[in-house]
């Protein structure tokens, strides 16, 4: 338990917002690990009001600090930040993959680096902050989170038509066409899509809920990765 208060203690100094620590702990909870240990409450709750808490500031920004921007233009700079690969790059910058509560099944197959899975703990984070820090604080956090992302207008583009941006990227280093192969697993009533985007020697994986959400998200991913060739 020491161990445990004493890592939530360091990434509570990464995020410069003091969270309970109970409230932490959830938040860094994914299912898989409620699973295997009795069906313990994890970070979905958390991730829904996070998701809402992130969306209105990036909102709000956007909207008083761009007065000369058209809707469409607002539009795609919320969707460059919101969007669960840009999520998932806030994590990995401030490494939320070391502590998260993961199921072993989970973590040998490389959880700790899902897009997915990271975005949806950011969120969470997100919302434990709101709760223990209030609106102010928690506001502050997220565009202390995303200012990069803002900050960088190529993404833009990419976000609104990621493969196209994708296609068009391959194109100007002189690589290859993307290539995707998609795989379905789940029910029929819960259906996810996982998309891998392949352009040379390199590639990225996407998860949705639809065959053209993955392929997206694993484009942008990929996109994103290139990019910083050019």
């Amino acid at each position: 338990m020491t161990d445990v208060v004493i890592e939530h203690s360091t990434l509570v100094e990464k995020l410069g917002v003091d969270i309970d620590p109970e409230l932490l702990s959830l938040a860094l909870t994914h299912r898989s690990f409620a699973y295997e240990n009795g069906g313990i409450a994890h970070n979905e709750r958390l991730e829904f009001l996070g998701d809402s808490i992130l969306g209105q500031a990036v909102t709000v920004h956007l909207f008083t600090r761009h007065p000369d921007l058209e809707e469409g233009s607002l539009a795609k700079r919320r969707a460059s930040v919101v969007s669960t690969v840009a999520l998932a790059e806030v994590a990995r910058g401030i490494g939320l993959g070391a502590y998260l509560r993961l199921g072993r099944g989970e973590d040998q197959t490389g959880g700790r680096d899902k897009d997915s899975i990271l975005a949806d703990a950011m969120e969470a984070v997100i919302g434990a902050s709101f709760l223990s820090a209030g609106a102010d604080a928690t506001t502050a956090l997220v565009l202390r989170l995303v200012a990069p992302l803002m900050a960088d207008p190529e993404r833009y583009g990419a976000a609104m038509d990621p493969k196209t941006s994708l296609q068009e990227l391959a194109a100007r280093l002189g690589m290859t066409p993307p290539v995707y192969t998609v795989e379905a697993s789940g029910p029929d009533h819960n259906r996810s899509f996982t998309a891998t985007v392949t352009v040379g020697a390199s590639a990225r994986t996407g998860v949705g809920t639809s065959k053209k959400q993955a392929e997206m998200a694993g484009a942008l991913a990929l996109w994103h990765d290139l990019s910083t060739r050019a």
